[in-house]
This record gives structure tokens, C-alpha cells and sequence, in this order.
């Protein structure tokens, strides 16, 4: 917490503050930070704080991301390296934001610090009291110095109430909150980011087009959120990123109508399947290496002809770091910091046509109706369709119809939320059958066509493949078996 405070306000006694049992001597440290972020500062807009420190305990390159309204996540880095280049551990953390924008110092500040630090009964140190005497230059976009003094208490290791505690003794001291979120913020002055528009909310009786834009909204943020984890390999982040990917480009298809930018629409959904796709190919070699040595190892061991699980590992690891490769290129590519500007751009000024300022209620259901149409033609197209490659694909597409309505149904939560569940979860359910048969069908062309064919040329036995891949058929088969139970009682919306 940051108070502000004149030049001859003392602190009060620090010992009265519950749980603290003693007050270290106090340390002086001079501190100088440089300040680092886009020229129109898009990293402030987003709460977001990069700066290069020198002096003090903590000297080091700090970046610091929100994770909540009272929380935020330090990463740090050393000073290595030239002064001016912010490190790629940290870079990369801010990617999504920054994208292919060159981040600069905006701000310098110079701090004479004071730290009194508080002790409990057993020497253990709960927080630091520090009082700052701050002289701050704002280097962009516009020159300009400040001057003032603050008190910071923060934290190291107490209970969260010992800063209610002193929040309450410095305001009876007469002390008040600091105005600024951070010496940043009051350094920028008025070139401060104002705060982003909140994402709209949707009610039965509001327009149409906010169930859309507060959809989008999510999924845009759930994109921003995954990029670093994708990044640094973090489990589950390419497919939660692949997801919000895909609920956004149905979301444009399901309300297409409500966009009069059919251009931008068309555009925006095309770079979004661009970028699920490029996102679906690491998530792929993932799972159906998972599935295939999982498969391998329920297999008699007397059956296991040949070096098969070594061959099917090391496919998949060089396979694996090829496509991981490429998709961290991809996300430093210009084509995708354009999608994601071009995002930005359309949540700030979207263009409707007149139907999407009706009732939420009258034309939702209208709109959830026709993505269960679509649905039942792909299953019927599937059941006219001749068995193998075309009625694989035709299978795949009902699978597809079944994804784009269960997010339909996402959309439409506020205004309808036990009906919308139960639809949602009935188009998962199959949607989950037909992936189980995607799976499936990849997983024999895997045998086929990589394993099995590089295990022949090598003089091995290929007799195992051939197992795998015809115990990959009966689980195809039951899939589909499993996916006509589930359709003959689906639900049409109401």
C-alpha cells in the first residue's frame, strides 16, 4: 500500500502495530530505475511494469503483471547485458501486448529510500515500512520532472491483516492513500493511459450484439492471458489458447449477421483458423502421443515386435520440437500481431447492422435455431456419405457443427442460463464422441504413413503396427457407434 505524505510527516510508532515485536534500525538506499514500455505506452495501459533497477536488495530487471484488482506477479532478471535491452525472458512475457512494437525508457526515477523493517516475536520479518523521496523525469512521449514523498508498506511475510492494520494507524495519523497505482503512474502524469472500456454486460432485455461483444471480450483477454504461457511451454496453454481461438471465431460466424463489416468478419474468422490451425498441429503430436503409448503399453508384451515404443518416442520428440519451434515463430510473426490489433481495434468501434440493437431475448434463440440446422445437415450428410476417407471428413464437420453450437449456447448464458447449459453440455457430449473418432483416424494415419512405413525401411517388424492400427479402427467404430445413440435423442433448442 502507498501513502503520500508532505516532507515533515513523521512515521508513527511501528511497534504499535499488531504482531510486531521489533522495528529493525533503519537502512538508507539510493535507488535508480529506468522505466521501460511502448511509445504510446500500451504495457501501463494494461497495469503491466517493466523497469530496470540499479541499487538497493533487489537491483535487477523487474517486471510485474497484474493477476488480480489487488495482485500482481513479479518476474525478475539480472543485470546482464546492455542496459537498454530489456532481456527475452521478460520480453517474451509481454509479447501479447507489445507484439512487434520496440519498447523504450519512458520514465526515470531516482528514490532516497528509507526501509524500517518490522520483526515478530521470533525475528521473523513480516514487512517493510519504507519511506521514498522520489525525483521522477518522464522521458516520452513529453519531457517533464516531478518531485515528491511517499510511505510504502509491503508485505514479506504476515498475515494480509497487518496491512489493514497499518493502512487504519496511518490514516489516523493523518496520512491519506496515495492517488497513483504506482510511482509510474504519477510519474507519467497526464500521459497516463486512461482505463480501458469494460467489457459489456448482456441482459434478456439488452441488445443482441452485447451477448457477442461480452463473449468476445473473454476470449480476446483468454488469448492475451495464454500467449506467455504458450511461450514458456506451460502445460494445457496451447490448448486453452487453441480453445478461446475457436469459441471467438464461432462467436463472428454464429452473430455474422449482426456485423455489417462482412469484409472484416470474413477476414477476422480466416486469421483466426489460420492461428487455431498453427495451434492445433503442437496440441495434435501432443495428444496422439499420449494416446499411442498409452495404446502401446496395454499391449501383450509378446506382441511387441521390435523397437516399437523407441520408434513411436523418438518420432514424436524430433516431431514435437519442429512444430513447438514453429509455433513460437508464428507468434512472433507480424501476421499475428496484425490479428491481434486488428482485434483490438474492432472491440473498440464495432459496426452493426440494425438487427443488433433488438432484444437479446427475441433474436438469440432465432440464431442458436439456425447453428442446430446447420448441425443436422452435417449429420445427415454424414449418413449419405460412402465409408472411409469422405465419411471420416463428413464426421469430422458434424463434430465441428457441434463445437460452433455449444459455444453458441456459451454466448447465450445471461440470458438464458439452465436451457443454455443443458444444450451446451448435450453439443459437448458429442462433440467429444466425434473427437474420440478424430483421434482415432489421425492416429491410424500416424501407423500408417509414419511409423510403420520408417519401421519397414529400417528392415524391422512391422507386424505390431498393424495391431495398433486395427485396435485404432474398433475404437473408431465404437466412437461412431456411440455418437448415433447420442444424436437420436438430441435436443432442438427452444
Amino acid at each position: 500500500m502507498k501513502f503520500d505524505v508532505d516532507d515533515v510527516t513523521e512515521l508513527p510508532r511501528l511497534l504499535e502495530l499488531p504482531g510486531v515485536a521489533g522495528v529493525d534500525r533503519p537502512r538508507e538506499q539510493q535507488l535508480e530505475a529506468v522505466y521501460f514500455d511502448t511509445e504510446n505506452l500500451v504495457l501501463a495501459a494494461h497495469h503491466i511494469t517493466l523497469r530496470r533497477r540499479a541499487g538497493g536488495e533487489d537491483a535487477g530487471w523487474h517486471l510485474k503483471l497484474p493477476v488480480s484488482d489487488i495482485e500482481r506477479r513479479e518476474v525478475h532478471a539480472p543485470l546482464t547485458g546492455e542496459s537498454a535491452v530489456v532481456p527475452e525472458a521478460l520480453a517474451s512475457l509481454v509479447r501479447a501486448q507489445v507484439r512487434d512494437r520496440p519498447l523504450v525508457a519512458v520514465a526515470l526515477l531516482r528514490t532516497r529510500r528509507t526501509v524500517h523493517r518490522l520483526r515478530g516475536v521470533d525475528g521473523e520479518a513480516l514487512a517493510d515500512v519504507c519511506d521514498d523521496r522520489v525525483e521522477a523525469d518522464r522521458l516520452a512521449p513529453q519531457p517533464a520532472h516531478e518531485s515528491w514523498r511517499e510511505w510504502e508498506l509491503e508485505l514479506i511475510d504476515a498475515p494480509v491483516g497487518l496491512l489493514d492494520a497499518g493502512r487504519q494507524m496511518l490514516l489516523a495519523h493523518g496520512v491519506r492513500p496515495s492517488d497513483h497505482a504506482s510511482k509510474l503512474a504519477r510519474a507519467l502524469g497526464d500521459r497516463f493511459p486512461a482505463e480501458p472500456p469494460a467489457a459489456p454486460a448482456a441482459t434478456p432485455s439488452g441488445a443482441v450484439a452485447l451477448l457477442l461483444l461480452a463473449y468476445a471480450h473473454e476470449q480476446i483477454r483468454a488469448l492475451g492471458e495464454q500467449d506467455p504461457r504458450v511461450r514458456a511451454g506451460e502445460p494445457d496453454a496451447v490448448h486453452k489458447m487453441r480453445v478461446a481461438t475457436r469459441r471467438l471465431r464461432s462467436a463472428l460466424a454464429t452473430y455474422g449477421g449482426l456485423l455489417a463489416d462482412e469484409a472484416g468478419t470474413r477476414r477476422r474468422r480466416q486469421e483466426l483458423r489460420w492461428l487455431a490451425g498453427v495451434l492445433g498441429e503442437s496440441r495434435d503430436e501432443h495428444v496422439q502421443h499420449e494416446r499411442l503409448l498409452m495404446l502401446l503399453k496395454s499391449e501383450p508384451a509378446e506382441l511387441v515386435l521390435g523397437p516399437v515404443e523407441e520408434r513411436v518416442a523418438g518420432q514424436f520428440a524430433v516431431q514435437g520440437t519442429f512444430v513447438r519451434d514453429a509455433l513460437v515463430e508464428v507468434l512472433n510473426h507480424e501476421r499475428y500481431f496484425r490479428l491481434l490489433d486488428d482485434l483490438d481495434a474492432w472491440l473498440l468501434a464495432p459496426r452493426f447492422t440494425n438487427l443488433a440493437f433488438r432484444s437479446a431475448r427475441k433474436v438469440a434463440p432465432y440464431l442458436l435455431e439456425q447453428d442446430w440446422k446447420y448441425l443436422r445437415e452435417s449429420v445427415r450428410a454424414a449418413s449419405a456419405s460412402a465409408q472411409g476417407h469422405d465419411h471420416d471428413l463428413a464426421l469430422h464437420e458434424v463434430r465441428k457443427r457441434a463445437k460452433r453450437l455449444r459455444y453458441a449456447a456459451e454466448t447465450m448464458l445471461p440470458i438464458a442460463r439452465k436451457s443454455s447449459l443443458r444444450l451446451a453440455a448435450r453439443a459437448q457430449a458429442l462433440q467429444t464422441i466425434l473427437g474420440e473418432h478424430q483421434d482415432s483416424v489421425l492416429a491410424r494415419d500416424l501407423l500408417l504413413h509414419r511409423s510403420a512405413t520408417e519401421a519397414y525401411l529400417h528392415g524391422e517388424n512391422t507386424f505390431s503396427y498393424g495391431r495398433l492400427h486395427a485396435r485404432e479402427e474398433a475404437r473408431g467404430a465404437d466412437a461412431e457407434a456411440r455418437f448415433r445413440m447420442a444424436w437420436k435423442d438430441f435436443p432442438r433448442p427452444k
